[in-house]
């Protein structure tokens, strides 16, 4: 939860905005139900898993593009009248996959030959997406290089791009607050309550996308279920 508030934070969230958020992982889940509190108006939210969709939908109110299906930047213009988001969060990070895209296949090909580092075609989206004067925000995971980044788009566009290792202590009285208060409640991020021996199989679930798996709590002491009594909803 506070990655996601900080990644909205720094997204600069006015009242009104558009707000287009790239992975719907629990990050970017979390990102969303931030940006709602800093009173986005539309929050659109981009990936190719249905289980993680729909949990934005549902949960977020959010509008929804598969990466798969349709081209994103395309469809963001077509979303807003061809002015493009206000504010972009990137929860993605450099393992994004291709998507379809030629620059996302060419990140692709070069990680696997060991020619780049990092794969930011999601961040590349998010430049030319955002709408000019915008925000980019990133919580995403870069740890190397980022080839062929459009730095002149940022510039001209007038972006600023904030990221950052999250400020986790900052944000937890705030947040436990929100909770207590029954403003938030971030348990619905949970698809799965498992064991402490079935962790080695869920990692391999998340890491797949496989099952609906979103976010996992590990319990020791629990009695392990099978995989089928794992899920949560």
């Amino acid at each position: 939860f506070p990655t996601g508030y900080m990644a909205a934070e720094n997204a600069e969230i006015e009242k009104g905005d558009t707000v287009a958020v790239w992975g719907c992982g629990p990050v970017g889940q979390f990102a969303m139900t931030s940006a709602r509190l800093f009173g986005a108006e539309r929050i659109v939210a981009i990936d190719n898993v249905s289980e993680r969709l729909s949990m934005a939908g549902e949960m977020n109110g959010a509008e929804t593009i598969n990466f798969d299906e349709v081209d994103v930047y395309d469809r963001l213009m077509e979303m807003t009248n061809g002015r493009g988001p206000d504010r972009c969060i990137d929860a993605v990070g450099g393992e994004a996959l291709a998507g379809g895209t030629f620059d996302g296949t060419l990140d692709a090909v070069k990680t696997s030959v060991y020619l780049g580092t990092d794969r930011p075609h999601v961040l590349r989206q998010a430049i030319w997406s955002c709408r000019k004067g915008g925000t980019i925000s990133v919580p995403g995971v870069y740890v190397g290089f980022g080839d062929k980044l459009p730095i002149g788009a940022l510039m001209n566009k007038g972006l600023t791009l904030k990221t950052g290792q999250t400020h986790v202590m900052k944000y937890m009285p705030m947040l436990l607050d929100l909770i207590e208060k029954g403003e938030v409640d971030p348990s619905y991020v949970i698809t799965h309550k498992i064991s402490l021996d079935e962790a080695p199989a869920h990692y391999e679930k998340f890491k797949n996308k496989e099952d609906g798996c979103i976010k996992v709590v590990i319990q020791p002491g629990l009695i392990s279920s099978g995989d089928d009594g794992a899920r949560v909803h």
